[in-house]
């Protein structure tokens, strides 16, 4: 085998359930204290080397053959994980721990997070964290789980033992058979759940260990280096005093080197050249670190800050190449345009418009509509423009007269003709798809009760004894709706044969334009004569035609329960 990189995290989970406050412990920095309330504001990388991984671990490392060089761990909110750890076929991180406060369960950013990695396949493991705030917990600063475990009291374990059930439970529903850690006997089939506290350091060994030995065992063929050249993606760009524009980068495979070209991916892919690699100090944090140390070459995993000229318009997320020389840039550039064109979707039929700010992410876009058998008229990367809401206009079905837009900006222009087109706009891809979902629900049955107004619904009347109010032309009775509706303009039968039209209806001295079941009302009826064609106790149904007949069994679903079986009786009896 040839050289290993160390694996790459990303701890996801939702906000407040403790990630940054873990990886602190492990990075003895303050990082969550320089957030807006604490909370991860961006994404950030942090090297964990060896050294302070058989440290932390202690004992449980003893023993033990470590044969990574270290852990790249990625703070990562959930809906940003699909923009920029995605890389062509899947993601750039290796495996996942998902962190959930182990007294408040699952919140929406964990479903959101869970998403990314069913969407991606990612192996994750879960740090079920803030087990020091269970009542009467015994703190044991950095210890294994299972020894801190053992000095619990009988109530604390009985709490913690029902805190991970629950937890398995919530995993079970959304499709993951898991179990604690150490009861695992197969991980290729079960999550493992690793009791910690960031704040104490408590199951911090384990979690790490776990990580180890995971990324050892499985991802062993992954993490081998086989490129020369080095890929990455953009986490952010950074204007930086001295330097201009910069962007911090996770480079996942091969090697980069200063002076090297490089190649980033976009609409139009950009050809740069390298100035400066600078890493942040061991243990400190992308994002935060001030002391970054100048280098010559850095081989993956890792993450870094890169100066180069024209980075201005660059994109997170974005995919990019370094290559040696201006030719293999030219070369590596033709081949990210193939692979926009390969992903990108340009077509005539009828479908919706997908605009996203990646590849990456337009892949995933692509994926998720697809999966709900919605066609697709048009998929690229960029902002949605005036053109785009053209062609959509050109669509004839409304239900697909739709964009939707994912980290993307929205042109005045395209603003300004919009109407008619529904634009859904967010950097949440999940919310992105809900959002379109519950408007495609709700035109449709928009649509079927449109349908449903052109056509006779069913409906069964009784003729009350003792209420005629007129005997003809029209002829005015009092009734009750037994089943169904009934409205002014609908022929009414009696016995197979139409014997007059609903001219008004009447409840309690107020025209009303829809009768149901159970209603008490006055009808008027042109044609019969009461004594003649209709007698009182007489039973009239609604006359159907056989294309309405047709048209109702289609529609079935939007009608009423007594509609339904009425319509079963309205076809015996007319039809037979």
């Amino acid at each position: 085998m040839g050289r290993i990189r160390q694996p790459i995290i990303s701890v996801l989970g939702h906000v407040d359930h403790g990630k940054t406050t873990l990886l602190d412990r492990i990075r003895e920095s303050a990082v969550a204290s320089k957030d807006a309330g604490g909370i991860t504001q961006y994404i950030g990388a942090s090297e964990v080397p060896v050294d302070v991984i058989k440290e932390i671990c202690g004992k449980l490392a003893e023993g033990k053959r470590i044969e990574i060089p270290g852990l790249l761990l990625i703070d990562t909110p959930g809906h940003e994980a699909f923009s920029t750890l995605r890389k062509r076929g899947g993601s750039i991180a290796d495996l996942a721990v998902l962190v959930i406060d182990i007294r408040d369960g699952f919140k929406p950013q964990t479903d959101e997070s869970l998403m990314f990695l069913k969407e991606f396949k990612t192996p994750f493991v879960v740090a079920a964290t803030k087990i020091d705030t269970i009542t009467g917990w015994r703190k044991h600063d950095g210890w294994c789980f299972l020894d801190s475990y053992r000095e619990q009291s009988s109530d604390v374990k009985r709490e913690l033992d029902g805190a991970i059930y629950q937890l398995m439970g919530e995993l079970s529903e959304r499709g993951f058979s898991s179990d604690r850690f150490d009861r695992v006997q197969d991980f290729t089939k079960n999550v493992a759940i690793v009791p910690v506290s960031g704040i104490t350091g408590e199951g911090l060994p384990d979690l790490l260990m776990m990580l180890v030995g995971l990324s050892q065992k499985f991802l062993a063929d992954r993490i081998e280096v086989k490129e020369e050249r080095g890929f990455g993606n953009v986490l952010e760009v950074k204007e930086v005093k001295g330097l201009g524009t910069t962007i911090d980068v996770i480079l996942y495979d091969g090697v980069m080197r200063k002076n090297d070209y490089l190649v980033i991916g976009g609409e139009k892919p950009l050809v740069t050249q390298i100035r400066a690699l600078l890493k942040p100090r061991e243990l400190g944090e992308i994002r935060v670190e001030k002391s970054f140390v100048r280098v010559d070459e850095v081989c993956a995993a890792a993450g870094l800050k890169v100066a180069a000229p024209n980075l201005e318009n660059v994109i997170p997320g974005s995919p990019f190449r370094s290559v040696r020389s201006r030719g293999e840039a030219e070369v590596a550039a033709k081949e990210m345009e193939e692979e926009v064109e390969s992903v990108e979707i340009e077509s005539e039929g009828e479908g919706v418009i997908l605009k996203a700010d990646t590849l990456g992410s337009l892949e995933a876009l692509i994926r998720m509509i697809k999966d709900r058998n919605v066609p697709i008229r048009k998929a690229k990367i960029g902002d949605v423009t005036r053109r785009d809401v053209m062609e959509i206009k050109s669509i004839s079905d409304p239900m697909k007269r739709a964009i939707l837009a994912f980290n993307v900006n929205v042109s005045d222009e395209a603003k300004e003709i919009s109407e008619g087109v529904k634009i859904f706009q967010s950097p949440v891809i999940y919310r992105l798809i809900e959002e379109f979902e519950e408007w495609q629900e709700k035109a449709e049955e928009e649509r079927r009760k449109d349908e449903l107004s052109k056509v006779t619904r069913p409906g069964k009347i009784r003729f009350l004894p003792g209420y005629v109010f007129r005997q003809r032309k029209p002829a005015i009775i009092g009734c009750e709706i037994e089943a169904g509706v009934t409205r002014p303009g609908y022929n009414l039968v009696k016995d197979g044969k139409i014997i007059g039209k609903i001219e008004q209806i009447q409840k309690e001295g107020t025209n009303i334009h829809l009768a149901e079941k159970g209603d008490r009302v006055a009808i008027s009826i042109d044609g019969p004569t009461v004594g003649r064609q209709i007698e009182e106790g007489d039973i009239l149904y609604n006359a159907i035609s056989k294309k309405d007949l047709k048209k109702l069994r289609e529609l079935e679903k939007y009608l009423t329960p007594s509609e339904r079986e009425l319509l079963d009786e309205i076809e015996e009896l007319v039809y037979g």
